[in-house]
């Protein structure tokens, strides 16, 4: 029994870093077909600033609601600057801001140095027979069910879904029907952002919190949507199930190195089974083929 709550620990633990690093990354390619290199950097930017309100006596939950708030902000801003010009332009979008995140990597280098001091994971920990598991990351597991949960409500029964699933489809046309296409992309990637902003508060206490931090998220995140395939909601569910428990499982037996090399060895295995990822075979079960 103990070794069953070993595994399920694990594979939930892989699951919920996968959805919150993923998710934002996933909903800004999925509806706007912008590859966001600088995601990583997003996240280590609400990071650094719930750590600054953590160190500063703010309470927990208000600091993790200061740095959504800011990285939202900083989404609308770098959108309106740099973003906006690239809608259409996938490679050029890689280009551009690969060059965003080196740049946010290195101012923050110079304002802060190599490392900010630690905040202390919060809850304790809960005794399971033999197994000393961390509330905290249980709790991590549930927002990131909550937080899928609420995307797919917000994206596919709201006005504002509605027209951003029409924009991704076809811009032109929602154009000429109305739709405010500029503004669906804006907070598109503003949300895209806030989630990024989300994921790093969350994570602040569990990691080390370093200019660097967003290459521990992006290339599990980047793997996740690739897998998911173009429905960034079911896909990246689907694919944060699928390789959290691989990772999980094989980490717990080998060690995260070996499981995170277990995770992208999958991950071309499913990609090479499934060309359209997780939703695209959601898509063929749905029309019977």
């Amino acid at each position: 029994m103990d070794i069953v709550i070993s595994f399920l620990y694990q594979i939930f633990d892989s699951f919920s870093f996968l959805i919150l690093a993923s998710i934002g990354l996933a909903v800004i390619f999925g509806m706007m077909n912008i590859i966001n290199m600088a995601h990583g950097e997003f996240i280590m930017l609400g990071a650094y600033i719930f750590t600054l309100c953590a160190t500063h006596k703010i309470p927990f939950v208000l600091s993790v609601i200061i740095a959504v708030l800011a990285i939202t902000i900083f989404g609308i801003l770098i959108h309106k600057l740099i973003i906006s010009k690239l809608h259409a332009r996938p490679m050029d979008s890689i280009v551009i801001t690969y060059g965003l995140s080196l740049a946010i990597k290195q101012i923050i280098q110079i304002i802060f140095g190599s490392t900010m001091p630690s905040v202390s994971m919060p809850l304790g920990a809960v005794t399971i027979g033999e197994n000393v598991l961390s509330v905290y990351r249980l709790v991590l597991v549930l927002i990131s069910v909550i937080t899928l949960i609420a995307f797919y409500m917000f994206f596919n029964y709201t006005k504002f879904g509605l027209y951003s699933r029409a924009t991704m489809q076809n811009a032109e046309v929602a154009k000429a029907l109305g739709i405010n296409t500029g503004f669906e992309y804006s907070m598109t990637f503003a949300i895209g952002a806030a989630i990024a902003g989300l994921c790093g508060a969350l994570y602040a206490p569990v990691m080390a919190v370093t200019p660097v931090l967003g290459d521990s998220f992006i290339i599990q995140a980047f793997t996740t949507v690739v897998v998911g395939g173009g429905n960034p909601l079911i896909g990246t569910f689907l694919a944060g199930s699928a390789l959290g428990m691989i990772s999980g499982i094989v980490s717990l037996q080998a060690g995260q190195f070996i499981g995170k090399i277990a995770m992208l060895v999958a991950a071309i295995i499913c990609i090479r089974a499934l060309p359209g990822g997780f939703s695209g075979l959601v898509e063929k079960i749905r029309k019977g083929v």
